[in-house]
């Protein structure tokens, strides 16, 4: 049977609380010229390239690197959408990180005043001749051009690190894995297929930690979104990293976002809808919504801890979210079974990401006053 706990915490009637979050979050003017611009912080391997499939693909066209080009190219390139890995503006190849004794991680290893540049030409609609670093070679390939598109994304470890670059976003993501949690899929990728030592990948990881604790952690405080991946406390003193409680953690007053919420605006909610309508084995599904503050600023929560066992339940949860940004009924479920078959597909990471990418369709139409048609 489904239980949920519910307290107020704002006396306002909820119509008036909506007019006022319109009036606060939705900006009034004309349509602006150039690139609706995001960004997307986060560790290597935190899954950043399956967060980008599901949000361009709601622009739209398949994301593919530039047509005739570099096939090691790390851009992709969407009817509307071109998303830029900021690894290709690494000031040193791999070469020159071992002369430098530095890591990609610190912020001296990157050409900030060649992002910020390059960023401004695209934000002006004009082109640019962009580096290309070769993960396979580890060096720099010849530049690519790459025009201005409709909506530019810049994902990678630093996007919001340098404030020249940073105050050109329009809205700023961070995918936030927790330590526990890393460890947990390190260990599984590299020793199960890798066949590496369990000493060998802590001593990896530990090596790296001071580096992303200093130079990449601390951009999530300029992010109007966090999406945080922690174990689950369903399971008491679980260290697989199977089942997983994620949060996506929303900055209010943010332009052009208004953030979704589960069942009642501004109330604190606590939701385990198991029972005849959604299928949940051990450990079940447990959800949470309320209002909390993060590095000082007021935000929203919504959480979801568990798994689904048949995803196209979702659509039941889904009829309880609002301000989800769907253009059809269903459509956060049909987004999910589009790509049930990537990581994080059947938890909180592939809906929270769902949610985030329907954000930032709205967020594009308000600005660009441009209608996305979807599918249905």
């Amino acid at each position: 049977m489904a239980t949920m706990t519910m307290s107020a915490t704002c006396a306002q009637p909820l119509a008036a609380r909506k007019v006022r979050a319109a009036k606060r979050n939705v900006v009034t003017r004309a349509a602006r010229d150039g690139p609706v611009i995001i960004g997307l912080a986060a560790d290597s391997g935190c899954g950043k390239s399956t967060f980008m499939r599901r949000m361009t693909s709601l622009f739209g066209g398949k994301a593919t690197p530039p047509e005739g080009g570099n096939p090691d190219s790390n851009t992709l390139i969407s009817d509307t959408t071109t998303v830029l890995c900021l690894d290709d503006y690494h000031l040193n190849d791999r070469n020159g990180r071992k002369e430098s004794g530095l890591t990609a991680l610190n912020l001296k290893e990157q050409n900030f005043d060649l992002m910020y540049d390059q960023v401004k030409a695209l934000k002006e609609g004009k082109a640019v001749e962009k580096p290309i670093y070769n993960h396979v070679t580890g060096v720099f390939d010849p530049a690519e051009k790459i025009e201005s598109p409709d909506i530019l994304i810049l994902e990678g470890l630093h996007p919001f690190a340098d404030e020249r670059v940073r105050d050109m976003f329009d809205f700023k993501i961070y995918l936030d894995i927790s330590d526990d949690v890393k460890f947990a899929w390190k260990i599984q990728r590299d020793m199960a297929e890798r066949g590496h030592s369990l000493e060998s990948i802590k001593a990896s990881i530990e090596a790296r930690k001071p580096d992303f604790d200093e130079f990449v952690d601390p951009q999530k405080q300029y992010s109007d979104v966090i999406i945080q991946v922690l174990p689950t406390q369903l399971i008491p003193d679980d260290n697989e990293g199977k089942i997983l409680r994620v949060r996506m953690i929303m900055k209010e007053g943010v332009e052009n976002f208004d953030a979704p919420y589960l069942f009642d605006e501004g109330s604190t909610i606590s939701w385990i809808p198991c029972g005849r309508k959604l299928t949940c084995s051990y450990p079940g599904i447990k959800f949470f919504y309320g209002p909390d503050t993060f590095f000082g600023e007021e935000v929203s929560v919504l959480e979801m801890d568990g798994q689904f066992d048949k995803l196209e339940e979702l659509i039941y949860v889904e009829s309880h979210l609002s301000n989800t940004s769907t253009k059809f009924y269903g459509e956060i479920t049909q987004q999910m079974l589009k790509y049930q078959n990537g990581p994080g597909s059947n938890n909180g990471t592939g809906l929270f990401q769902t949610l985030c990418g329907l954000k930032v369709r709205e967020l594009y139409e308000r600005i660009s006053e441009k209608e996305v048609v979807a599918a249905a």
